[in-house]
């Protein structure tokens, strides 16, 4: 459907309301004299004044032939050729000659006079002229209000109906209620604020919505981490008690005691700092420092990061990189998202097994895996694998010492930089965590 813009609108509008009762005034001067000339107007007055002077002058000069019949057919026919009507009256208004029996119609004009003779009232006449213009005038007058009607009727239905829509749909929206109808126009002007407004209350809703899932999860961070505190304080609490009270007597206890505490540090140490960037990139909107970088120097970095703690438990790390995998980046965001995929790897992964780093690139972007050869995802975990504070079945519980926000941080910070990073179990077991980065674009 064509729309129309408002000032086309406003000037079809100034054309409609002078058109329709010229229309309506042509039509009612068609229909009378059966002519669409209107030009011959002039001429006929002076032919009607013309023919009217010859009436007058024939009844005064004929007063004496009034009540002839001979006289009576005389005027009559002038009167047909000239389509006027008589009516003529004695002083005491009784009837003497009518031209026309019918009544007259209220739209003809009326010449009334009186005939005096030496001083004495003969008799009065009332010449019924032809119809005027008071018909065609009438029509147009008609023909105005139907045309303000009709504007005003179609003002209403492109302009302010619209509006009115957009009125209530706003008040409803300021209720809570997102399922509006917005209005349709012809207009484009108001055609375009409905489309805007329909944008806005897509982005007010979608920010309404985002705004509830994060309060949503902000109190379940709060409740998990709560909970998580408890843990490591309360141990930690209890081996400082022993401490204090002199429980641990020999220095071995007092060496094993020092350690527990030195671990539940650690635990709570690594815990905050996952929920302070989990924070900082959930809800104030971290900004990246995007530099170009060796993904595989990155790479190398946390592996060597992870050695000692991998050596610990005596597993080997393989590292099957490709070179020069330039990307664009925060060096220090995509070396947090590593040391938390490797860290869960290692932790994972039992006594004597061996973590595969592989990375490569295709046309188009850089992929990396991280395999473990630990007891793998159970499938139920791997569609929660990234929530917040998830950590699944007892083999990856708190026990192992992870927070939970580990692998929520990488996948984002991942997604951040405009790739992603996913979970799987490899064929012959394990875990294999599998992410990329786009290249940069060449120039």
């Amino acid at each position: 459907m064509r729309k129309l813009r408002i000032r086309t609108f406003t000037m079809i509008c100034l054309f409609f309301v002078p058109t329709l009762p010229w229309i309506f005034f042509v039509i009612a001067h068609f229909m009378d004299t059966q002519t669409l000339s209107i030009a011959n107007n002039h001429q006929q007055n002076e032919t009607l004044q013309r023919h009217l002077t010859e009436t007058i002058h024939m009844i005064e000069t004929g007063t004496n032939k009034w009540e002839d019949p001979s006289w009576q057919n005389q005027l009559a026919t002038l009167l047909q050729k000239t389509k006027m009507d008589v009516v003529i009256q004695s002083p005491t208004n009784s009837e003497i000659f009518r031209s026309n029996p019918e009544r007259r119609s209220a739209f003809s004009s009326t010449e009334q006079f009186s005939v005096i003779e030496d001083g004495h009232l003969i008799g009065r006449v009332s010449v019924y002229l032809p119809k005027s213009n008071s018909v065609q005038m009438i029509s147009a007058l008609i023909g105005l209000l139907l045309a303000f009607f009709i504007v005003g009727v179609e003002m209403r239905r492109f302009l302010l109906k619209p509006l009115e829509k957009m009125s209530l749909a706003a008040r409803q929206i300021a209720g809570g209620d997102w399922d509006v109808q917005l209005p349709s126009s012809r207009i484009t002007e108001i055609a375009e604020v409905r489309d805007g407004f329909e944008v806005m209350v897509k982005g007010l809703e979608q920010s309404y919505r985002k705004q509830v899932e994060l309060e949503e999860e902000r109190r379940f961070v709060i409740a998990a981490v709560a909970h998580d505190l408890r843990t490591p304080l309360f141990a930690l609490r209890g081996y400082l008690d022993g401490l204090e009270q002199g429980i641990a007597q020999s220095p071995e206890k007092v060496t094993k005691y020092v350690a527990v505490c030195k671990e539940k540090s650690v635990q709570l140490d690594r815990l905050v700092e996952d929920l302070f960037t989990f924070t900082k990139m959930e809800y104030l909107g971290m900004e990246s420092n995007n530099k170009t970088l060796n993904f595989t120097y990155i790479l190398r970095k946390s592996i060597d990061s992870l050695s000692p703690q991998a050596q610990q438990k005596h597993i080997s790390i393989s590292n099957h990189a490709v070179d020069d995998c330039f990307i664009n980046g925060d060096s220090h965001l995509l070396e947090r998202a590593l040391d938390n995929v490797m860290d869960n790897a290692v932790r994972h992964t039992p006594s004597g097994g061996e973590v595969t780093v592989q990375c490569y690139k295709d046309s188009r972007k850089v992929i990396f895996t991280i395999r473990d050869t630990g007891p793998g995802f159970y499938s139920e975990e791997l569609e929660r694998v990234f929530e917040p504070l998830y950590r699944g079945e007892s083999s990856r519980s708190r026990s192992t010492g992870g927070s939970g926000l580990g692998l929520t941080i990488s996948q984002r910070i991942m997604r951040q930089h405009g790739g992603d990073l996913v979970a799987s179990n490899h064929p012959e077991g394990g875990a294999v965590l599998t992410g990329w980065i786009p290249l940069p674009d060449p120039d």
